[in-house]
């Protein structure tokens, strides 16, 4: 069973968020929270797998509470639930340390697989998709020096992380880069390990914030 946390505001939605996701594989809600600083503290005593994790909140938000959670270094995943469309709170939660972005409006089919996606470390927002909300995000923004999160990488380390940056998949980098998809795994891992991203949503995040893609590339 994926165990699951509900964090919104509003608790209609809660309830029924609970009915859609219990009914449905194997998914138990152990908890809910009305705002982000509960969130945090259901996440310490609980070590869910995943939490559904709304934005716009009072007191705490949910890219704040995100931005905690993930400082506790626990195994739990966010995946951030929202009315918003594809803007800059998309960027912010990402930022944050989020595993995942949907919309509140999403079947109900694929919100569990959403969960599910997440669960297992996966990012669930598609690379390209967030190349271009990055793009667009950093458009105005160079960094003066190298980021030293970058110090550690080798030469073809660097190379696939920019062209992760760029949204090619393990099958694109494995046909562009002339190496067998296990090798690019290899790679892609020691580039998480290294620069101390929880995945590859956040070394899409990594590659734009220092500069290895730019607008345009």
């Amino acid at each position: 069973m994926t165990s699951v946390i509900i964090v919104d505001d509003e608790e209609l939605f809660r309830s029924g968020l609970r009915m859609v996701v219990e009914s449905r594989g194997n998914v138990e809600v152990v908890g809910e929270a009305p705002d982000g600083a509960a969130a945090v503290s259901l996440v310490r005593q609980l070590e869910p797998d995943v939490a559904l994790m709304d934005i716009q909140m009072p007191h705490v938000n949910g890219i704040e509470a995100t931005r905690r959670i993930v400082s506790l270094g626990l195994a739990t995943r966010v995946l951030m639930l929202t009315t918003f469309g594809m803007d800059r709170f998309v960027v912010e939660s990402l930022r944050a340390g989020a595993s995942g972005f949907l919309l509140k409006t999403v079947p109900p089919e694929e919100l569990v697989a959403g969960i599910a996606t997440v669960a297992r470390g996966e990012a669930l927002l598609a690379p390209v998709i967030l190349g271009r909300l990055l793009a667009e995000w950093t458009s105005t923004w160079q960094p003066d020096e190298e980021d030293p999160r970058l110090a550690g990488l080798t030469d073809r380390e660097r190379e696939v992380l920019t062209l992760v940056g760029r949204g090619l998949s393990n099958a694109e980098l494995s046909t562009h880069l002339h190496l067998a998809e296990p090798t690019v795994k290899t790679h892609i891992s020691r580039i998480l390990a290294k620069t101390g991203s929880r995945d590859r949503v956040q070394a899409v995040v990594l590659a734009y914030e220092t500069g290895l893609v730019r607008r345009g590339e």
